[in-house]
């Protein structure tokens, strides 16, 4: 696991090296073991790294024999020994252990056919010194990234987006068409960023620049998909119990290869509780697991983290944090991830790596298996919503309307209830964008639209033929699950740690797509394949315990006092979103959510994010949040 930067430029230029050096010390968290560098007329290659495979060797950037071929890499690939054995039968030499001189010499060997040989995680660069070509790579499901600029002359590539601010073609600035989507569902989806002219790779996507043509070109190909669902005629449920166990016993044991202490992320669900059993079942000695909470009580999970780690016999740490925790860090935070923060959860999972740094420089994670196996809420509310809805349609129009307008405005009901019937089929029409997409991801659904929702309905509309359930999944896959993967890495790798996902191994992943629906929702039992294919491994009550989701007691901390320098930053005349907001809209929301009149958390939370982005990224105040938000308002305050 490393960070990885580069450019490669169409004719030589001056300073290339302290360029490279500036790039590569901006992602150092990444890879603080060793780092590397490759420099020609053209070409700037930079690595850093965290070792974990081959210690003394596997130095990068590396070359093949015969020093034509240059690679930067981030990323493991499991099969690499297996690889091994038929490259060197054809000739190819190894001087190292390293997953990396695989990845070389097997492009060497089949060019970009040898992508669908890796069974892994990667990120990678290669130079082609004779034919002046780069080629690019990134795995099958995101579990790594891979950002890149390009303006016809420089074509610059990293890890990180903050490395390719380092270079000095590239000027950060707002991408303002891209508002809508952050704001409607925390993070852009497709391969814009919310930079100017800044793209993201996207998982099973190629990329190769000639600039030995004329004009250079890029050009970006795709080299493989989820598979639609092919639903096998006759497979009893115990066949896809069984599948599902095995396959997931080979995805934990090819992600236990590394020469480093080794633990699992545990938060006392059925997913993560089923790799650390699984470890646990691979290893003489105490698996070490890591567990995050909060000092709020009823939002803490760790007694069923504790709980799962004692009924395998695993050696149990935990954190919990507070508002003050929160809010501190945060700021930095966002700078970690180099776009505002999705989900509030990112913070809690810099926490719980910071912890498992200070034991381990690898860990398994549970992520993944609900956009699998139907583990989300919203999935069955929406096949629910969808069936009744259908059968709503059945009333005239008038009446429909006159209920969802007496439902709303009654004072029969709650404030509570209320807000659950406004997500059900009684109070929203019948489309997909309002049952679903309204619904359960947008923050700003009344200012969503279609440059909001694009990018999900392009995934979304690339299987028509398969079942809503299939289709959700798949949409889900594409877009939610890759920001959540990119969350994971670049909070593990603030601390210098190593994250695995078993459940994104693609054959587990391919697998799934063709278990049947009904396996994977049985009634109101959610990941219910799942859940039955490891019940032996755990306690009952882990694994058939209420899905929390691991829940931020956000709404809380944003009504305490430490919450006001962030309020201040959001009607700061001068801030980024100052063009885009109406000031009294902004006080209303403010004073609705501290006064407990409405629930405004997800809503503030993305426009608190946008500005506090703003600041450490184009405005030029990022030292004042550097520390901290109550560092932030002392020094606003002038003490």
């Amino acid at each position: 696991m490393c960070g990885i930067a580069g450019f490669v430029t169409t004719a030589p230029v001056t300073g290339g090296v302290a360029q490279l050096g500036r790039m590569t010390d901006a992602i150092r968290h990444r890879g603080p073991d060793d780092f590397g560098f490759y420099h020609d007329d053209c070409a700037h290659l930079g690595h850093r790294r965290l070792s974990i495979i081959d210690l003394a060797g596997g130095h990068q950037p590396m070359a093949n024999e015969t020093r034509t071929l240059w690679i930067t890499y981030n990323g493991e690939v499991y099969n690499h020994a297996a690889l091994r054995a038929d490259l060197e039968h054809d000739g190819h030499r190894y001087t190292t252990r390293s997953d990396t001189e695989t990845i070389l010499h097997a492009f060497e060997q089949y060019g970009a056919d040898c992508l669908t040989l890796f069974h892994g995680m990667f990120a990678f660069a290669v130079w082609d010194t004779q034919r002046h070509l780069l080629f690019c790579a990134r795995d099958r499901l995101g579990v790594k990234p891979f950002y890149y600029f390009w303006d016809g002359r420089c074509f610059a590539f990293a890890s990180e987006i903050k490395a390719l601010l380092e270079h000095a073609a590239i000027s950060p600035s707002l991408a303002e068409e891209m508002l809508p989507e952050v704001l409607a569902f925390g993070y852009t989806s497709g391969e814009r960023t919310l930079f100017r002219n800044i793209y993201k790779l996207l998982p099973a996507h190629h990329l190769t620049l000639d600039i030995a043509c004329e004009p250079p070109r890029v050009q970006i190909a795709r080299y493989w998909d989820t598979p639609a669902p092919i639903p096998a005629p006759g497979a009893a449920a115990s066949h896809w119990i069984g599948e599902t166990r095995r396959r997931l016993e080979r995805a934990v044991h090819m992600r236990l290869m590394s020469d480093v202490p080794l633990g699992v992320f545990l938060s006392g669900g059925v997913d993560s509780s089923a790799i650390a059993a699984l470890v646990q079942q691979s290893t003489t000695q105490p698996v070490e697991t890591f567990a995050v909470g909060y000092t709020e009580g009823r939002f803490n999970e760790l007694s069923y983290a504790s709980q799962a780690a004692q009924s395998i016999g695993a050696l149990h740490r935990e954190i919990a944090i507070g508002p003050g925790d929160f809010f501190d860090a945060l700021p930095r935070l966002i700078w970690h991830e180099d776009e505002p923060l999705a989900w509030p959860s990112s913070v809690s999972l810099y926490f719980v790596s910071k912890l498992a740094s200070q034991h381990v420089k690898v860990v398994l994670t549970g992520e993944g298996s609900d956009e699998l196996f139907g583990g989300y809420e919203r999935y069955r509310w929406h096949l629910l919503n969808q069936r009744a809805a259908n059968r709503f349609d059945a009333a005239p129009e008038p009446l429909r309307r006159w209920i969802r307008h007496w439902l709303m405005g009654s004072r029969l009901f709650n404030a509570s209830l209320v807000r659950k019937l406004r997500h059900t089929f009684l109070a929203r029409e019948n489309t997909f964008e309002s049952l679903l997409l309204d619904n359960f991801y947008s923050a700003f659904p009344n200012a969503s639209g279609c440059a909001a929702y694009e990018s999900y309905l392009e995934h979304w509309n690339a299987h028509a033929d398969g079942s809503l359930l299939a289709r959700m999944l798949y949409a889900d896959q594409k877009t939610y699950l890759v920001e959540l993967l990119m969350k994971q890495d670049q909070m593990s790798m603030a601390c210098s740690l190593e994250s695995r996902v078993p459940f994104l191994d693609h054959t587990l992943v391919e697998f799934a797509t063709a278990i049947p629906d009904d396996l994977k929702i049985h009634g109101r039992a959610q990941k219910y394949v799942l859940k039955k294919a490891v019940e032996d491994l755990l306690p009952r009550s882990i694994i058939h315990r209420r899905k929390m989701g691991f829940p931020t007691p956000l709404a809380e901390w944003l009504r305490d006092p430490r919450a006001e320098p962030l309020y201040a930053a959001l009607r700061a005349p001068d801030g980024l979103l100052a063009e885009f907001l109406e000031a009294p809209v902004i006080d209303s929301l403010i004073h609705s959510h501290l006064a407990g009149r409405e629930d405004c958390t997800d809503r503030l939370w993305r426009l608190i994010n946008l500005q506090l982005w703003g600041d450490l990224f184009l405005t030029g105040r990022r030292d004042r949040w550097w520390n901290g938000v109550s560092a932030s308002e002392a020094a606003h305050s002038g003490v």
